[in-house]
C-alpha cells in the first residue's frame, strides 16, 4: 500500500507519535519535579503508548476493522518481529552468562591486566569489554559501579571522574555490542546486517576510543595497586564466542541460540544445574518484555503514520531545515539529519533504544532519499542515541551511577568524555567521508 500524501492529513497522522513523546516526557518531568527517584522510568513505554494508539485509531478515519489491521500489519511486519526475536535470545544469552558468573570473571581478568599506571584507561576498557559482551550499559555499571567505587575511594581518584569513565565505556559497549537493544533496533529498522553495521560502527568508536583512552592516560593520577578476586578464564568464553561469530558474519540467530547453549555448558563445568539454566533462560526472555512490547506498539502506529504520509512530511521538514548545507553536499546534510532526529529523540525520552525505534521509520527514508547505506544510517542512529544517553543528567546511567557514588548525576554526565569525543569524530567523519556513506 503506498502512502497518500496530503500535508494536512500528514501533519495529523505525527499527532499520537507526538502524544506518546509529551506522555512519557510529561510524566518524567513531573515525577522528577516531585523528588521522585529515576523519574523518566517509572512510566512504563508500553503503557504510555497507549492513548497514542487509541488516538492514531480515531484520526485514521476508516474502519475499525480495517484500522485493526493496519495495526497489525505494521506490528507484524517481517522486520519488527525479526528484532522482538531477537530481543529474546539476547536477553536469554545475557542472563545465562551472567548466572554463571561470567560478567565477575571479565571484570576480574579485567582488572588483573591493568597496569597501575594506567588505572583509568584501564577501567574505560574493562566497561567497553563487559558492555560488549553483555549488550547492555545498565548492567555493565551495575556490576563494575560498585568496584569502581571502591577503587576511587583507595586511589582517591576524583569520583565524578570515575563514575564519567564507567559511563564511557558502558556506551561504548552499548553502541558495538550485536547483542545490545540499540544495535537490533538499528540494524532492524534500517534493513542491514549486524556485522556490517558493527564494521561501519567501529570505524568511528574506535577512534573516540583511543581519544579517549590518550585523556584518560594524561587524567590518570599516582600509579595505584588495585587487588583482584579469583576469577575463571573459562568463563570469558561465552563472550568471545558470540563476538566472533558475530564479527565472521554467522546469522544472528545461530550466533545467539549458540551462545545460550554454550554459555549453559560452561556453567554445567561448575555447579551450574540444568533447571537454573532452563529458569535463566526464561528469565532472560522476561527482561525483554517492555521492549519487545514497546517494538510491537511502535510498529503498529508507525504504520498509520506511514500510510497517511506522515513519514514523508517529517523528511522534508527535517530537510528544509539542512537545506543549506544540502546545498553543498546532500548526503552529509541528510545524515545530520538523522543524527539530529535520534538526538532530540532521545532527549525528549530519555532512553536510547525507544528513541531509535521512534525515529528508525524517519531516518530509513532520509537514507533512502539520501543515497546513505543502511549500514551508515543505523550506525548514526547508534551512534547519536548513546551520545545522547551517555550526556544526560536524567538518564538511567547517570541516575545509577550518581546513587552509586553519591554524587550529582550532573557530574557524572558531565564526566562522560567518551560521548563528547564520540559526537566530535561521527560528525567529522559525516563530513570527510561524504561520499562513501
Amino acid at each position: 500500500m503506498q502512502p497518500n500524501y496530503n500535508q494536512t492529513k500528514a501533519k495529523l497522522s505525527l499527532l499520537p507519535l507526538l502524544t506518546f513523546v509529551g506522555i512519557f516526557l510529561g510524566a518524567g518531568l513531573y515525577l522528577q519535579s516531585q523528588g521522585v527517584d529515576y523519574a523518566f522510568y517509572q512510566l512504563k513505554a508500553p503503557v504510555a503508548i497507549l492513548p497514542a494508539i487509541v488516538l492514531a485509531f480515531l484520526l485514521n478515519k476508516d474502519t475499525i476493522n480495517r484500522s485493526v489491521e493496519t495495526f497489525i500489519r505494521g506490528a507484524g511486519h517481517s522486520n519488527i518481529i525479526t528484532m522482538c526475536l531477537i530481543y529474546l535470545l539476547a536477553g536469554a544469552f545475557s542472563a545465562v552468562a551472567s548466572a554463571t558468573g561470567g560478567v565477575d570473571a571479565v571484570v576480574n581478568a579485567g582488572l588483573s591486566l591493568i597496569p597501575p599506571a594506567f588505572l583509568l584507561p584501564g577501567l574505560f576498557l574493562i566497561s567497553a569489554v563487559v558492555s560488549t559482551a553483555m549488550g547492555t550499559s545498565m548492567g555493565t555499571i551495575g556490576a563494575i559501579g560498585p568496584i569502581a567505587v571502591a577503587v576511587a575511594m583507595k586511589t582517591g581518584i576524583d569520583p565524578a571522574l570515575m563514575a564519567g569513565t564507567i559511563v564511557s565505556g558502558a556506551m561504548f559497549g552499548d553502541n558495538l555490542s550485536i547483542i545490545s537493544d540499540t544495535t537490533i533496533a538499528a540494524t532492524r529498522t534500517q534493513g542491514c546486517e549486524m556485522k556490517d553495521k558493527f564494521r561501519e560502527n567501529l570505524k568511528i568508536a574506535l577512534p573516540a576510543a583511543l581519544l579517549t583512552v590518550l585523556l584518560l592516560v594524561f587524567l590518570t593520577p599516582e600509579p595505584q595497586v588495585v587487588e583482584t578476586k579469583p576469577f575463571d578464564w573459562l568463563l570469558v568464553l561465552p563472550y568471545a564466542f558470540i563476538l566472533v561469530l558475530a564479527v565472521i558474519g554467522i546469522n544472528v540467530f545461530v550466533v545467539l541460540f549458540s551462545g545460550i547453549v554454550f554459555a549453559g555448558c560452561i556453567g554445567f563445568v561448575g555447579d551450574y544445574q540444568g533447571a537454573a539454566f532452563l529458569n535463566d533462560v526464561y528469565k532472560g526472555f522476561s527482561d525483554m518484555q517492555e521492549i519487545f512490547l514497546l517494538s510491537m506498539f511502535i510498529g503498529g502506529l508507525s504504520e498509520f503514520i506511514r500510510i497517511n504520509g506522515g513519514l514523508d512530511f517529517l523528511a522534508k521538514q527535517i530537510q528544509k531545515v539542512t537545506s543549506i548545507i544540502a546545498k553543498w553536499h546532500r548526503q552529509v546534510a541528510d545524515q545530520l539529519g538523522i543524527a539530529a532526529l535520534v538526538l532530540t529523540s532521545n532527549l525528549c525520552i530519555a532512553n536510547n533504544t525507544v528513541s531509535i525505534i521512534v525515529a528508525g521509520p524517519v531516518a530509513k527514508k532520509l537514507a533512502e532519499d539520501g543515497n546513505i547505506s543502511a549500514k551508515r544510517s543505523a550506525s548514526l542512529l547508534d551512534i547519536f542515541a548513546c551520545v545522547m544517553q551517555g550526556s544526560l543528567p536524567y538518564g538511567a546511567q547517570a541516575l545509577l551511577l550518581g546513587a552509586t557514588f553519591k554524587i550529582s548525576p550532573w557530574d557524572v554526565s558531565s564526566s562522560s568524555y567518551y560521548c563528547f569525543i564520540l559526537a566530535f569524530t561521527a560528525i567529522c567523519v559525516i563530513c570527510l567521508r561524504r561520499n562513501k556513506a
